[in-house]
């Protein structure tokens, strides 16, 4: 079906957008990650996507990249979740983030998602076990990018702020690796107001 489109952002209302491919003006769903990535209005834009058909609706789903789009489609194959639980899951967490948290069990931090209960949790725990390795996707504890505690008491303090672990992690990682934390908190929520 329609794999990926090349167009021209028209709108950004989150999760929807509206990319302009030749004429033709597509309606799709993106996780925070991939719309924290978009560039401004009317600028060219590549996206990965997936096309979900219900009885009522055609549904098209965009991703920055590929491995989102794998990690979708992981996480559709898991009894109970659906487009939108899914789409949510890649906005709270980074794929590296959940990969963490696959690896390590923690269940806690896939609570924290909206929509995410208790026992969906300990199902995606058991069913994406193993899965993110094989898909290629780094874990940060078994040698992605290791915060400095500067960047996570950033982050922590963001997260304290009502900031969910997306958003903070996003906004920490556009911060300078030398800056201080009161600094970077500062520069960090002045980054997220724009947003």
């Amino acid at each position: 079906m329609i794999g990926r489109l090349t167009g021209i952002l028209l709108e950004k209302n989150p999760p929807q957008i509206l990319l302009d491919v030749q004429g033709v003006a597509y309606e799709l769903d993106v996780p925070m990650s991939t719309f924290y990535n978009l560039p401004a209005l009317f600028d060219k834009v590549v996206l990965h996507t997936q096309l979900i058909v219900r009885e009522d609706a055609h549904l098209l789903y965009g991703f920055g990249t590929n491995d989102e789009r794998l990690a979708f489609r992981l996480l559709l194959k898991i009894s109970g979740v659906g487009p939108k639980l899914a789409l949510s899951v890649l906005s709270g967490l980074s794929l590296n983030d959940l990969a963490d948290a696959v690896a390590n069990k923690e269940a806690g931090r896939l609570i924290k998602i909206p929509g995410v209960g208790k026992k969906t949790a300990e199902r995606l725990l058991l069913e994406l076990e193993g899965k993110f390795a094989a898909m290629g996707a780094v874990s940060v504890s078994s040698g992605g990018v290791a915060r400095s505690s500067a960047g996570s008491d950033i982050i922590n303090a963001l997260q304290a702020l009502g900031y969910n672990d997306k958003e903070a992690d996003w906004a920490a990682k556009q911060l300078p690796a030398e800056i201080g934390v009161s600094d970077g908190i500062r520069q960090a929520l002045k980054l997220l107001s724009k947003a």
